[in-house]
């Protein structure tokens, strides 16, 4: 159901790969209410996924780039800039990938150069992007920026290995861009702490399955799915958080505040 919550807002999506990802629904729901707004990934990753798809159900230009790239971030902002027809007041980080997690490296065996893609391709990026529109005045003042999280970024969860670095290091970046951005242009900087999700990215994470599990009868509400996340940045996009920011805010159906429930505790009970 549309009700223009993103009437006449323009703006720029990443990391949509297929219809499994968050940022594929947020693109869906920011089309229903309203929103013009332009789509990018990596080249490497739009090979993989079906991002052409989207782009034509959604009507918007797909501008690719790597968003550790600051050559390509400036290309991207000034182009979505032309074809949006001016700045936009809402900006989707949606980029994590650690090449010890996909080659299951354990936390002690972990290769640094990794390591340290990891943090640029997931959490330095968030800078970058933020810097780089900063820099080009590319988005309107009181404007709305998010960043996609994950509670390991507070809490300790094996196999989840250096992207919960990353994750600390890109609500850190929110809280202190947000600072600088909010005292300057009005413009919110938020993450988005989201419960595991069925993604092609998150169900490559060893035992994701079994967490899944574990994670929604921990939750009061159950798991919030991809698409109830959609909704809540469609709502942090719109005029009405205007006065929200450097926060990370959990999406979880209650899990990050729940000691246990009574779903877990028959469940052990009974083992």
């Amino acid at each position: 159901m549309s009700n223009n919550l993103l009437k006449g807002k323009k703006g720029i999506i990443s990391g949509a790969l297929d219809q499994n990802s968050i940022a594929w629904k947020i693109a869906e729901r920011a089309c229903e209410q309203g929103a013009a707004f332009t789509l990018t990934n990596a080249p490497i990753a739009m090979r993989m996924g079906e991002l052409n798809k989207l782009g034509e159900k959604v009507n918007a230009e797909i501008i690719p780039a790597d968003a550790t790239s600051m050559k390509d971030l400036e290309t991207l902002f000034n182009k979505s800039m032309e074809v949006l027809g001016g700045k936009v007041d809402f900006l989707l980080h949606s980029i994590g990938m650690s090449p010890n997690v996909r080659k299951g490296r354990a936390y002690n065996d972990l290769n640094y150069d990794w390591f340290q893609k990891t943090l640029d391709v997931s959490a330095l990026s968030f800078h970058k992007m933020m810097q780089t529109a900063e820099k080009l005045d590319a988005i309107n003042d009181g404007g709305s920026v998010l960043g996609l999280s994950y509670i390991a970024a507070q809490r300790t969860f094996p196999d989840y290995a250096d992207m919960a670095q990353a994750k600390a290091l890109l609500e850190s970046i929110a809280r202190s861009y947000g600072y600088r951005l909010g005292v300057n242009k009005k413009i919110r900087v938020n993450t988005i702490s989201q419960s595991p999700t069925m993604t092609t990215a998150g169900s490559g994470v060893p035992g994701f399955e079994v967490f899944f599990d574990y994670a929604d009868k921990m939750s009061p509400l159950g798991n919030a799915d991809a698409e109830s996340c959609a909704d809540y940045c469609i709502v942090m996009f719109s005029d009405l958080t205007r006065m929200v920011t450097m926060q990370n805010l959990m999406h979880d159906g209650g899990f990050s505040t729940s000691g246990i429930t009574e779903t877990m505790v028959k469940e052990l009970a009974n083992k």
